[in-house]
């Protein structure tokens, strides 16, 4: 196991402020730092079987998942801004993992679901993260990945909550906010609705 306490005295705090941040200490830096080593693109076995970047991951996962699925659905889903999804969805259709299908509900919306190629590439990867997941969650016991999820939860809806409020307070003041602002408080709406219905 890494001690974190010789990367901290490696990286010893700045005597040149004088209140620098311990980012050791710092949950969402540390948080980050797990993020980081956890992207798909860095695990070989993962890279090896597409030529897709981790946006294009993401995406052909939750296709896979929740098919048939809309970009905005996913960009909800993930956290991830609507162009960022466009871009994907758009280089994933150009390889032909994916495809359009017509949403029941809505003529203008398009709702996306992977092709046999596609759903053969899914397969091969989600394997891939199920096996990875295991030996990561391995050092924890049932109720301590069970609590671990329960305060993920928790941290998410915070976070959520935070960037949402700020964007609104942002509105308030300005007048007007960046599209992927305005984003951050439909999907806190969307969630708020969801838990409170």
């Amino acid at each position: 196991m890494t001690d974190t306490s010789s990367r901290k005295q490696a990286f010893r705090l700045t005597s040149r402020l004088s209140d620098p941040l311990d980012l050791y200490e710092h949950l969402p830096f540390r948080m980050a730092v797990i993020s980081n080593l956890l992207m798909l693109d860095r695990d070989i076995n993962i890279r090896t079987a597409a030529d897709l970047g981790p946006r294009e991951l993401r995406v052909l996962l939750n296709v896979g998942s929740y098919m048939p699925i809309s970009s905005a659905d996913i960009a909800y889903q993930t956290r991830v801004d609507s162009y960022t999804v466009s871009r994907a969805v758009s280089v994933l259709h150009k390889k032909g993992y994916l495809d359009f299908e017509a949403s029941p509900s809505s003529r203008r919306v398009k709702m996306l679901v992977l092709t046999g190629a596609g759903k053969a590439l899914y397969e091969q990867i989600s394997i891939g993260i199920d096996q990875r997941s295991e030996r990561l969650t391995e050092i924890l016991t049932e109720q301590e990945l069970a609590e671990m999820k329960r305060m993920l939860a928790l941290l998410e809806d915070r976070a959520e909550a935070i960037l949402a409020d700020q964007a609104e307070n942002w509105r308030e003041k300005e007048g007007d906010i960046p599209a992927d602002q305005k984003e951050l408080i439909r999907w806190r709406k969307k969630s708020h609705k969801k838990i409170v219905t």
